[in-house]
């Protein structure tokens, strides 16, 4: 295992913790604990003002997964939205095949690619404010209300942004510019300064914004799906070729779910079940538990992983998609004889597995504990960066482009559909042991996600780590083929002997994570992501 570097120390907290990637948004999490919230309440303080703060990542406009122990049992939210009704394969494909840089924005070139990454097309219901007001609803001690507070300061008011959100944020109005269509001038008069984005710790407001999160605060987000803020999203639809509609915001419900585990060397590490990937970080873990990791060198250990994850996710891309549309093969997916099957074809060197038949066997994350041992593990995201890059006149929010995950091939599980989830990438994590929490753990950015979720376990399962030390570790990152991303403390010339095509580089494709562990004698200890901006906080 590559020896972290510590960049920051772990926080020891006796009381309760808020982690996330940016350190006004853990601030208002703190703030309210202190004024007598639960663990519930510091989440959703901290997500809302997420997305005012770091927007790049998340927004008003985006989706929201999270896991509740609620001090004797975990609840899973899904709290994603579905296409609109208007959505068909048959536009979906005409859309993929018009010519680059329209107004869907980024379209691939053939409808056997993908669906096309922004503009209206790829726009879904956005869950988020539903999921705010569900977690409150069955678990919130303050008002509603009160959970706003911040995130309606700093959007009014202004706040000085941070360096790696600036940076990023530089990077999205280079997207931007490439794009044409009436749907992106007003992403153009919010996000940026006179055309360009803002500067590490300059100023910045969005008082838009701050008009929408007190309409959604003050209505419980009964307005965001069937008031103004729902008229504003429809009327813009209709002017500018999207297929959203009323209709399809008001029929917006989230779903409470059960939480789906993996048992990896003692412990047990939860995920929440499709239209999400989690599945995917848990089938590596199964193919990991039957292997000798504790007496395996570092390239040998990283081998594996890698290998592992090549082999979870050929089935996750194969089978997972909403249920809702049809049944995805969870049982034989973690069947613990398909994962010793699957595992028997990891050899020494680097492979290009397809899926097995298992039905024979731009995000932030953020996570919270409070004094009483409710613990929240919760992502929320646009997708790509900005999402879609279209903003509605007035709202001051972006609208995700979460319908990129969909399929175009028919027949998929996956494939476009009116009304249905798309696949997932965002998912939060709990581990536990003998049926008491540890704690909750995420890693976001996109496919990153169970790789990280796997590699931040192994670190602390196997190699015995604190939350800030797994997280500061080297990290690795495979999308396709052989083609693997490193960090430096990654021993490349050693996987490149393996087969692995490896390129070492500092960037943020390994993702951002979080983690808040229980300690045995009471009290936290919790861990921030090093290559963000954010903090773990506690009192």
């Amino acid at each position: 295992m590559p020896e972290p570097t510590l960049t920051r120390k772990p926080l020891y907290a006796p009381r309760g913790a808020v982690a996330t990637s940016q350190p006004l948004a853990a601030a208002a999490g703190l703030a309210a604990l202190r004024r007598g919230g639960n663990a519930v309440d510091a989440a959703l303080a901290t997500a809302i003002t997420l997305t005012v703060v770091q927007p790049g990542s998340n927004d008003i406009g985006g989706d929201l997964f999270a896991i509740v122990w609620d001090g004797s049992q975990l609840h899973g939210l899904n709290a994603s939205g579905r296409s609109p009704a208007a959505l068909t394969l048959d536009r979906a494909r005409d859309a993929a095949m018009a010519p680059t840089g329209g107004g869907l924005g980024g379209a691939q070139g053939t409808v056997d690619r993908a669906m096309p990454l922004r503009g209206w097309l790829p726009v879904t219901v956005p869950g988020a404010p539903g999921g705010w007001r569900d977690l409150h609803a069955r678990f919130g001690a303050l008002p509603f209300e009160d959970l706003f507070t911040d995130a309606i300061g700093y959007a009014a008011g202004g706040y000085p942004v941070s360096r790696t959100v600036a940076q990023s944020w530089a990077r999205a109005i280079q997207q931007w510019r490439t794009f044409s269509g009436p749907e992106y001038a007003e992403w153009g008069r919010v996000f940026t300064i006179d055309g360009r984005a803002p500067e590490p710790g300059e100023m910045w407001r969005n008082p838009d914004a701050a008009r929408t999160l007190r309409l959604i605060a003050e209505s419980g987000s009964e307005d965001f799906y069937r008031g103004s803020i729902a008229s504003e999203l429809a009327g813009f639809a209709a002017q500018t070729g999207g297929l959203l509609t009323a209709d399809d915001l008001a029929k917006h419900a989230s779903d409470w779910v059960e939480p789906i585990r993996a048992s990896y060397r003692g412990y047990d590490v939860w995920e929440l079940p499709p239209n999400g990937q989690g599945v995917a970080a848990l089938m590596a873990l199964n193919i990991l538990d039957g292997l000798d990791v504790a007496s395996a060198s570092a390239e040998q250990r990283t081998h594996w992983q890698i290998e592992a994850m090549k082999l979870a996710f050929a089935d996750a891309h194969a089978y997972v998609a909403d249920p809702a549309a049809g049944p995805v093969p969870l049982d034989g997916m973690l069947d613990p004889e398909y994962a010793r099957a699957r595992r028997q074809l990891i050899g020494d060197t680097a492979g290009d597995p397809g899926p097995g038949d298992p039905a024979k066997g731009g995000t932030v994350y953020l996570c919270a504990a409070d004094s009483d041992g409710m613990m929240v593990s919760l992502i929320q995201s646009n997708y790509m960066g900005f999402g879609s890059y279209v903003v509605a006149p007035g709202t001051g929010f972006g609208l995700q482009n979460r319908g990129a995950g969909f399929a175009l091939a028919p027949g998929h599980p996956n494939v476009v559909a009116p009304g249905k989830r798309p696949f997932h990438t965002i998912i939060p994590g709990f581990l536990t042991r003998n049926g008491q929490p540890v704690g909750p753990f995420g890693v976001m950015g996109g496919h990153m996600q169970p790789q990280g979720h796997v590699q931040v376990i192994m670190s602390t399962v196997d190699d015995g780590l604190d939350p800030q030390a797994a997280l500061d570790a080297p990290r690795w990152y495979w999308h396709a083929g052989r083609n693997v991303r490193v960090e430096p403390g990654v021993d490349a010339d050693a996987l490149r002997r393996r087969g692995h095509q490896v390129t070492v580089e500092d960037s943020s494709v390994y993702g951002y994570g979080q983690a808040i562990w229980r300690m045995p004698g009471g009290g936290y200890v919790a861990g921030s992501e090093p290559r963000a901006d954010g903090c773990a906080v506690g009192y």
